[in-house]
């Protein structure tokens, strides 16, 4: 049996930038304790799912760059807003993480899988 999706060093990093990035903005927002608040970590819970569920795998392109948006639109939103807050202060926090986050959204996206037949 081959890893799970979630084991892959690159959606590992991904999972660990998305949720540095969540709570960077729960704490300025919200919970300044550094704790998330409940609708934070309803983020957090979705877009870990929607990492583990991605049809690339682990040649998962950065949301940014990638051909197929899975967040519904309400949570799509939510995530722009805190990645646009949190973005730019991943250089000063987690300045390792921002700058492979912006070396992966360098490389193209890859093809949208086949469909596997039924």
């Amino acid at each position: 049996m081959g890893k799970r999706n979630s084991d892959a060093p690159r959606l590992s990093r991904e999972k660990k930038t998305v949720a540095a990035m969540i709570r960077i903005y729960c704490r300025a927002h919200h919970r300044p304790d550094g704790a998330l608040c409940a609708d934070c970590r309803s983020l957090h819970r979705y877009a870990m799912e929607r990492v583990d569920r991605c049809v690339f795998g682990a040649d998962k392109p950065t949301c940014a760059s990638c051909p197929i948006h899975c967040y519904r639109r309400q949570m799509r939103e939510r995530i722009r807003e805190v990645m646009r807050f949190a973005g730019p202060r991943m250089l000063l926090r987690h300045p390792w993480l921002a700058i492979r986050h912006m070396l992966d959204d360098r490389k193209p996206a890859p093809q949208r899988p086949k469909k596997a037949a039924d």
